[in-house]
Formats: structure tokens, C-alpha cells, sequence
């Protein structure tokens, strides 16, 4: 069965349909054939023995009337003309079935029987003719003899019984031998059936099994073709030295977040963080070094931030954002101070730090409720103007505020080590 692996699937459902188009087109050529050859032999049966059976027994119910028709003659019951027309109904109604019976297929060893028989049928036939002929010329027939009449009706009744007999048994020959084919017909033709079922059944089976292993390949493919897009997809959306979201998931997420806190109403924050004299870091120790600093910041903004409606972004170079839902200034402003003593307590060295001997972040924040009137770029617009301000006010720190007016922006709190 390698061929049906070979095949494509539409390839293979195509060959499973003409197989099984074929086995019934085969079934129904075998049932026809069969059922045709036992109508033939039921033909055989019926024309060949019953109806010859049938035209005898008219012959000798014909030959009874002819008997009782002179009988009655013979004792004036009946008119001439009565017994005129009798006998020549009688006589026609005899030569038509008995030529009739002749006229059907006759065995060799039943010629020569039926010759004779039609020799004592033309004997009382002239007998009978000559009755009628006495009847028209006016003669008595009184003087007929009985006896003789019924020793004639008697004498043809035995020859033709003797046919009809012979007829019965070639018809239940014929009946036996028709039981037997039709016994041995039944059989070939269901083992015939059973071959093409088993046979049919068999490569079905297999063109399942194939068509299920593409099946199962190609669950394999697409589960693999899943997994390779959602890893393609967190590529494009994850940032590949810290593991954050980056840019262009930040403005994914932003866009749809900001929406749905101004559709509910509910507080919006946004925050940006740079890493103090970070260049200086850089100069000092070297770009190794300095992605070691960025993967620890990032470390501690995941620790921190953990709600699943927390998001972190590392935006570019060593400037980060955070975009919180559901959080008032004081929470924001609490995780800010936690992130800022977080990233201090790391104690990852900066000698060449104005600010601190270990490494530190300032933070700029916005947080405010959020409703149809808020334009979306303020909140990054002023998150920046908080991180100038808190580099400008020392670093190592962060301010916050929820104005979100055009207007230059009034801190509501500052925060330093």
C-alpha cells in the first residue's frame, strides 16, 4: 500500500471514492447478471413444464366434455344442434392446445412418445368426428355404444396422463436442478461479495489510516507553524537583550489601554525611567557591562510590577516606561520609590556617578483619571517633562504629577534618596 501513501489527501479521498463507486458498480453487475440467469431458469421451469402440464389437462377435461356430450346425445338429452356445436367446440378446443403442446421444446427420449400420443388423439378425434357427422345426417344415436366410448375417453386419458406425468417429472428435475444452481449461484455470489467487501474494507482501511497520519502530520505542522508564529510574534514584540515588551508593543498596548480607561473612567499612569549618567557607565566598563545594568533593571521592574494590567516597555537605549491601569498617584508614586530603592540596592557599581556611588534611575510620572478630553500624547509628553525635571533636580529620583493640562505642569510630590 505504499502507492496510497504516496498520494496527496485529495488524491487519496479520490481514489477512496472511485474504489468504492467500483465495488458497488461490481456488486450490482454481479447481482444483476445473477438474478437475470435465475429469472432464465424460473422461465424454463414455467414455460418448459407447467404450462405444457396445463394444456394436457385441458386436453383431457375437453376429451371428459366430448364423453358426456354423446353420452347425453345417446339418451336424446340434448338437441343435435346442441350436440353438434358441442363437438366441434370440443374438437377445435383439443387440435388448438394439442398443437400448442407439440409446438414446446420436446426431449428426444419424448418424441417418439408424443407421436404416439398424437396417433390416439387423431384415432378418437375421427371417432368424435363421426359422431357429429351421424348427428348432421339425422341418424339415432342411441344405438352407440357406451361402453366402447368409454373404453376410447379412458384409452386416450391414460397416454396423455402418461405425458403429464412425464412432464411432472421433468418439471421437478428441472425444480432440483434449478435449487441446486441457484444454491451454488447464492454462494459464488457471496463469496464474490465477500471478496470485494473484505478487499474493499482493506484498502478503505488503509486509506484512512494514511489519510490520518496527514492528519496527525499536519496537526504536527500547524501546532509547530503555532508555536513558530507566536515565537516570530514575541520577537517582533519583546525585546530581545531585557525580555520586555518594546516600542512597538508599547504602542500597541497604549493606544487600546488608554481607551478603555477612558471608556471606564478609571486611572491611567504612565512612567518613564532612564538610567542616571548611563553613557558615563558605558565609557567606564564597557557595553558588556552595561547590557549586565539594563537586564538588572528590567529584572527589577518585573519584580516590582507584577499585575497582569501592569506593562513594562524598554523603550530604546537605557530609557524605559511603565503603563499602569487601576492605580492612583499615591500607588504610583509608592512603586516608583520601590524601584528606585530597588535599583540602588543592586549596589551595580558607577564610580563615575555624580549622584551615587552604585547605579540609579529617575522616574517621571503622570497619573490622573482618564476621560474623553484626554488628549493621548500628553501623558508621554509630560511623563518626559517629569524625567527632566527630576534629572534636573538631582536624579536618583522621582516626581509625579496628575496635571494633564496644556499648562506648564505642577508637581504634586518629588522624591530623592
Amino acid at each position: 500500500m505504499k502507492f496510497i501513501e504516496a498520494l496527496k489527501l485529495r488524491s487519496k479521498l479520490f481514489f477512496l471514492f472511485i474504489l468504492i463507486t467500483l465495488g458497488l458498480v461490481s456488486v450490482g453487475v454481479m447481482g444483476f447478471t445473477h438474478i437475470n440467469a435465475m429469472k432464465k431458469n424460473m422461465d424454463a421451469l414455467y414455460f418448459g413444464s407447467l404450462i405444457p402440464v396445463a394444456e394436457l389437462n385441458e386436453v383431457i377435461y375437453a376429451y371428459g366434455g366430448l364423453s358426456s356430450t354423446v353420452f347425453k346425445a345417446s339418451r336424446a338429452e340434448i338437441s343435435p344442434s346442441e350436440t353438434v356445436s358441442d363437438i366441434e367446440n370440443a374438437l377445435f378446443s383439443i387440435n388448438r392446445k394439442w398443437k400448442s403442446y407439440e409446438s414446446h421444446f420436446k426431449r428426444d427420449d419424448e418424441t417418439e412418445y408424443v407421436e404416439y400420443a398424437a396417433l390416439e388423439i387423431k384415432s378418437i378425434n375421427s371417432y368424435f368426428s363421426r359422431v357429429r357427422g351421424a348427428t348432421l345426417n339425422g341418424k339415432d344415436l342411441s344405438s352407440i355404444s357406451i361402453n366402447n366410448l368409454e373404453k376410447k375417453v379412458m384409452r386416450v386419458d391414460e397416454v396423455i396422463q402418461k405425458l403429464i406425468n412425464y412432464e411432472m417429472s421433468v418439471a421437478n428435475y428441472e425444480r432440483k436442478k434449478f435449487l441446486t444452481q441457484y444454491d451454488s449461484t447464492n454462494g459464488e455470489l457471496g463469496y464474490s461479495l465477500f471478496i470485494i467487501i473484505i478487499a474493499i474494507l482493506i484498502i478503505s482501511y488503509n486509506v484512512f489510516v494514511s489519510i490520518r497520519q496527514d492528519h496527525t502530520r499536519l496537526e504536527i505542522s500547524t501546532k509547530r507553524l503555532k508555536i513558530a508564529n507566536k515565537k516570530l510574534e514575541r520577537v517582533s514584540y519583546v525585546d530581545s537583550l531585557t525580555n520586555l515588551h518594546n516600542r512597538r508593543y508599547f504602542n500597541l498596548v497604549y493606544d487600546r489601554e488608554l481607551k478603555l480607561a477612558k471608556r471606564e473612567k478609571n486611572y491611567i499612569t504612565f512612567m518613564m525611567l532612564d538610567i542616571d549618567y548611563f553613557k558615563q557607565f558605558n565609557d567606564t566598563y564597557g557595553h558588556i557591562e552595561g547590557d549586565v545594568a539594563l537586564k538588572a533593571v528590567a529584572i527589577v521592574l518585573k519584580e516590582t510590577l507584577k499585575r497582569p494590567s501592569d506593562y513594562v516597555f524598554r523603550l530604546g537605549g537605557e530609557e524605559f516606561g511603565v503603563l499602569l491601569t487601576k492605580t492612583d498617584e499615591s500607588n504610583s508614586a509608592k512603586l516608583a520609590r520601590e524601584i528606585c530603592d530597588s535599583i540602588r540596592s543592586k549596589q551595580i557599581h558607577h564610580k563615575n556617578s555624580l549622584v551615587n556611588e552604585f547605579l540609579t534611575i529617575s522616574i517621571g510620572i503622570v497619573c490622573c483619571v482618564a476621560d474623553e478630553s484626554l488628549d493621548e500624547e500628553i501623558l508621554i509628553s509630560r511623563s518626559d517633562e517629569m524625567l527632566y525635571e527630576a534629572k534636573e533636580t538631582g536624579r536618583d529620583r522621582y516626581v509625579i504629577t496628575t496635571n494633564v493640562s496644556a499648562a506648564t505642569p505642577q508637581t504634586i510630590e518629588e522624591f530623592s534618596a
